[in-house]
């Protein structure tokens, strides 16, 4: 039977011929074509837009005016007002110190009789000058005579109508005639250098008079402006000596704090001076008006004062190198309502914030948008870019880029994972 050689072959063999049977004809894998889905993510197209830079400082606030009363005159402090303590404010004007002025006083007196006297012996050398002027016009018409008779004499003499005796007589009178003139004119020539030295007496003794009433003037201390009085230095039957301190008091019409600011973020405050502009001439020249500045306490951060930049310090500071900008606070007294809303005092530690001119025209994204220098940018056909952009400074969350972006691009909001450049995007526009 033919059946015979079938079943002389091995199972095992025939297996195998069936598997490859079955693979050989059974049909391919099915194909389905089609692209890869797009990743949805939300997109900002960035415009051109204004923005105020914005920098924020510490600092303790000190007054702006401050008194060191300094004793110029020695004596006993006689009175003391009776408020001058502490911590106690004066209007300006009032006196508040008196020293014993007796002295000075006495000084006073002796300068005013000093000037008297010299001013009648001045009167006297004017009386004396012009007696000595009007006598020696008379002792010259004498001499005039006399050296007249004398001439007439001595003719007669020679032709013996007169004896020498005569002659003798008139040549006598002649000569003491002359000499009294020359006593005169010598009196009268020695006046102009008596009145020199009365002329420096006077002087020296009106200065003296001024030394004296501006002592006296001095034992008396006065407020030069309003002040809140911080030390006291002299009590009363004390004696003070001349460069003691008797009294330090601060102003209380206007506080200053010294914000120390980072170089950047002072180069920012000013950017629309910065170009071409050292940084030693914008600390030199910088108007106040080109910083807004707000002041609050720290220790009631809503309380908020406005303030004003009054002027730069002349040097960085050594340590930080930092701008030490000088802000002032006009009346920090006003509305004080203690314990509710206090007085801007010395020493209290306050938050300034400042806000610089205005950039025109930047572009600026949310600080989230930007990854180790790049920002992914939904570009032509929603196909996503990895930019390089130059970042001109953060603040408040936003980025201002200064190169890499334009008005019109659109900047991925959100994190991709992978982002690979030319993924296809779904773009989905959010305003902020």
């Amino acid at each position: 039977m033919r059946l015979a050689p079938l079943l002389a072959v091995p199972p095992v063999a025939l297996a195998i011929v069936a598997a490859v049977w079955m693979i050989s004809s059974a049909p391919g894998p099915a194909q389905i074509e089609g692209d890869i889905p797009a990743q949805p993510v939300r997109v900002r197209t960035v415009s051109a837009e204004d923005i105020r830079p914005t920098a924020t400082a510490w600092g303790n606030l000190r007054a702006a005016d401050t008194w060191v009363a300094v004793a110029e005159v020695q004596g006993e402090v006689i009175w003391r007002h009776p408020e001058l303590e502490p911590g106690r404010l004066f209007a300006a004007g009032t006196e508040v110190l008196r020293i014993d002025p007796t002295d000075y006083e006495l000084a006073l007196a002796q300068a005013e009789a000093d000037l008297d006297a010299l001013a009648s012996e001045a009167a006297q050398l004017s009386a004396e000058s012009a007696n000595t002027g009007r006598i020696l016009e008379l002792e010259r018409e004498r001499l005039a005579l006399a050296e007249g008779d004398l001439d007439r004499t001595r003719r007669l003499t020679e032709q013996g109508t007169v004896p020498q005796a005569r002659l003798d007589e008139a040549e006598r009178a002649t000569l003491l005639a002359r000499r009294t003139v020359a006593e005169l004119e010598n009196a009268l020539a020695l006046m102009p250098s008596r009145e020199t030295r009365i002329a420096a007496q006077i002087a020296r003794t009106r200065a003296a008079r001024d030394g004296a009433r501006r002592s006296l003037d001095r034992t008396t201390l006065t407020t030069p402006f309003d002040l809140r009085v911080t030390e006291l230095g002299a009590e009363r039957f004390q004696t003070v000596a001349p460069g003691n301190v008797v009294i330090r008091a601060d102003g209380i019409a206007t506080a200053e704090v010294v914000a120390h600011l980072p170089i950047d973020s002072f180069r920012r405050l000013v950017a629309d001076r910065s170009g071409g502009i050292s940084l030693e001439d914008m600390m030199r020249d910088l108007p106040a008006t080109q910083i807004d500045v707000s002041l609050s306490p720290l220790s009631d951060i809503a309380q908020v004062w406005p303030a004003r930049v009054s002027r730069i310090e002349g040097a960085l500071d050594p340590r930080a190198r930092t701008v030490p900008v000088v802000v002032e606070i006009e009346d920090p007294y006003a509305g004080a309502d203690p314990p509710l809303r206090l007085p801007l005092l010395p020493n209290m530690q306050v938050q300034l914030d400042f806000t610089g001119g205005a950039r025109n025209g930047v572009v600026v994204i949310p600080e989230a948008a930007l990854h180790a220098g790049r920002v992914r940018v939904a570009g032509p056909d929603n196909l996503l870019e990895l930019r390089t952009v130059t970042v001109a400074f953060a603040q408040d969350g936003q980025v201002v880029i200064a190169d890499g972006l334009a008005p019109g691009d659109r900047v991925v909001l959100d994190d991709i994972a992978p982002a690979i450049p030319g993924m296809t995007l779904l773009p989905i526009e959010v305003s902020e």
